[in-house]
């Protein structure tokens, strides 16, 4: 059997090895492919690169860290990139409210120490039987054992014999069935962890459901952490999409923006008073990662900041939101294969429809995704659709070229679905 060495995630291997999907380089909001190809990237790379690819300011940072310091740890040890990345993190979260950085290499990893520090918390507190972490229906936390069991959707957790017996997950935006869960296991729960906007839809959490999940905190007790793995770093239209909350989270998790997707890297940004806790009784938490925290990564961190207010990215990317949401809005009030939609900022989903008017089964997404691709631009698979994530630095002309290779797309898939439906009439 032949078959090339790169073990390629999330896709059989039988589509291994192709040329279309061999990235070369990548510039602003294009990526060039082995195949000779320039797509638009409407996916921002991994939801990360938020300022577009190839910002020279983060890459000269990353490139000074490893020639003053090519390697230093944060096991057992400390180094200067990594006290100022960690301040500078809390002063843009809220130095009145946060204390103290946790350093991971990705969400996935930074959910799990998430889980393990709300399980620590509640025993320096002599409440040993706060064990079980809830999560959302729909959710996606990542891939680490941990943060797989506390993803609420179906990926295979059972065949990997991934352990959830404590965890819990409740539907999103539904307060009734989270009290329920309260008034039955409150005493056990440590901490309720949340996507500001899921992932896997582009579904944002309804004021009402952030303010019952912070009133259930008050009355209960539990650590409410906002995985803020997307939405961080401009996504939603704030730094931080918790910001909007009328009371802030125990725990806040930062990746995908954190460096602009240049070094594998997040941050978990702790509260006061978990982080006085802790100091009141000198615990070690037990966590520690080789590539955590490295002088590259930190600098990474630092000129991603810097960036973000130089380019007022932020703000950038709110009116781009609004430009995309007024294009979305229109299509689906005038075009009859898009069915709705969701999200917030520059954080969409296109939910597609067949020409029955059923929402497009889930079966069909790739091959959509695909079609897209062939029109000229990159998206991500949604639920019943596609998912639109351009970085905040977008131009008015490519963001309406994104939304044109969508509808392109769209039209295309249906007319291919068509013709097979009539070759399989002919042939019947």
């Amino acid at each position: 059997m032949t078959y090339q060495a790169l073990w390629t995630c999330l896709v059989p291997p039988s589509q291994h090895g192709r040329d279309e999907l061999c990235a070369t380089s990548a510039h602003g909001m294009r990526i060039r492919f082995s195949d000779g190809r320039e797509l638009l990237d409407g996916d921002s790379g991994l939801w990360n690169a938020n300022l577009g690819h190839g910002n020279t300011a983060i890459a000269d940072a990353v490139s000074a860290a490893l020639r003053d310091a090519s390697y230093l740890s944060i096991f057992r040890f400390e180094h200067d990139y990594a006290r100022r990345a960690a301040e500078a993190l809390v002063d843009l979260a809220g130095s009145d409210h946060y204390g103290r950085v946790l350093f991971s290499t990705s969400g996935g990893s930074a959910n799990d120490v998430v889980m393990k520090t709300a399980r620590h918390y509640h025993a320096l507190r002599g409440e040993h039987e706060r064990k079980i972490v809830v999560g959302l229906r729909g959710s996606y936390h990542g891939l680490t054992y941990g943060s797989f069991a506390l993803t609420g959707e179906n990926l295979g957790q059972r065949m990997y014999g991934v352990d959830g017996r404590l965890v819990r997950h409740v539907h999103p935006n539904d307060p009734v069935g989270i009290r329920e869960l309260m008034e039955r296991a409150g005493d056990q729960i440590a901490a309720v962890v949340v996507e500001p906007v899921l992932g896997s839809g582009a579904v944002p959490l309804e004021t009402e459901y952030v303010d019952e999940l912070l009133r259930l905190r008050d009355e209960y007790g539990f650590l409410l952490v906002a995985d803020e793995v997307a939405t961080g770093f401009g996504r939603t239209g704030t730094m931080f999409a918790s910001q909007t909350w009328s009371a802030r989270p125990d725990l806040l998790v930062t990746s995908k923006g954190l460096t602009n997707g240049t070094c594998a890297a997040s941050a978990i940004i702790v509260s006061r008073g978990i982080a006085d806790t802790f100091e009141t009784y000198d615990a070690m938490l037990t966590h520690g990662e080789t590539q955590a925290g490295t002088p590259a990564t930190c600098a990474a961190i630092l000129a991603t900041i810097d960036e973000m207010r130089r380019l007022d990215a932020v703000a950038k990317g709110r009116r781009q939101a609004g430009r995309l949401e007024a294009a979305l809005r229109h299509l689906v009030e005038t075009h009859p294969l898009i069915g709705d939609a969701t999200g917030l900022g520059l954080f969409r989903s296109v939910r597609v429809t067949g020409t029955d008017g059923q929402p497009l089964p889930q079966s069909e997404v790739m091959p959509l995704v695909a079609a897209i691709r062939d029109a000229g631009a990159i998206v991500h698979p949604g639920v019943h659709g596609v998912q639109l994530l351009p970085p905040l630095t977008c131009t008015d002309a490519e963001l309406d070229e994104l939304v044109e290779c969508v509808l392109a797309g769209v039209e295309a898939h249906a007319a291919a679905g068509a013709e097979a439906l009539a070759a399989a009439g002919a042939r019947g």
